[in-house]
Formats: structure tokens, sequence, C-alpha cells
């Protein structure tokens, strides 16, 4: 399992701390530091089954900034979301934990944290 993080995030920190409790082997990556390609990006949701307005965090300076609020959510536009994420990585929600059985979640919340969990002890 890999979990992408802002270490500042409350939601982040309880991920952690519920994966350190079930003693869940993970990679930590800081993906403000180590920011994702576009391609990873891409990877990452496809192991979601999600776009990437679905996971851009649009009450973020940038995003506003950026107008993304107008930006169309289609099939189109794709690419320049992708682009915007990568280019500013803070916009990606988090936590994101890939799962050993090649899907990932978004880890808001606890259920979605064991999710992962039971998606990667399979």
């Amino acid at each position: 399992m890999e979990i992408w993080i802002n270490p500042a995030c409350s939601k982040c920190r309880s991920a952690l701390t519920l994966l350190d409790a079930e003693g869940a082997g993970y990679t930590v990556r800081r993906y403000l530091d180590e920011v994702p390609s576009q391609d990873e990006i891409r990877a990452v949701l496809t192991r979601l089954g999600l776009e990437p307005w679905d996971i851009t965090r649009t009450q973020e300076a940038a995003a506003k900034e950026l107008g993304l609020k107008d930006w169309p959510r289609e099939e189109s536009a794709r690419d320049r979301w992708i682009a915007a994420l990568a280019e500013h990585p803070k916009l990606i929600q988090r936590p994101i934990i890939t799962a050993d059985d090649g899907s990932a979640v978004v880890g808001r919340t606890e259920e979605a944290v064991r999710e992962a969990l039971s998606r990667s002890r399979t």
C-alpha cells in the first residue's frame, strides 16, 4: 500500500493512525514534496475509478485562481484537469491510499481506510 498525504492534514494523520493501529504495511508519499506526474495521476484515477474533477479540492486558493468551478467536467477537458493537478498538487484530495489489489480509495473516512486495508489483505 502507498498513501499520499499532506502531513498538515488531519484526515491524513487519522488515516496513518488507523493504518498503524492495524499493523498495516505501507509507504508514505508526501505528494506536495514528491509531486505526482500527470501519468501517475492518470494511473491513480484509473485505480480510484474517478475523474480528475472528482478528486480536486475546489475550495483551495489555486482552484479559485484557475477558475476551476467554470471548467467543463467532460472527457475533452480531462487532460486540462490532470495538468492542473500535477502543476498544483495542493488541489489533490487527500489522503489517497493505493491498495495491493490494484484499486485505490480516497481515505477521508475510517470506513474508506478500512476498505483499503481489506483490499490489501486479500
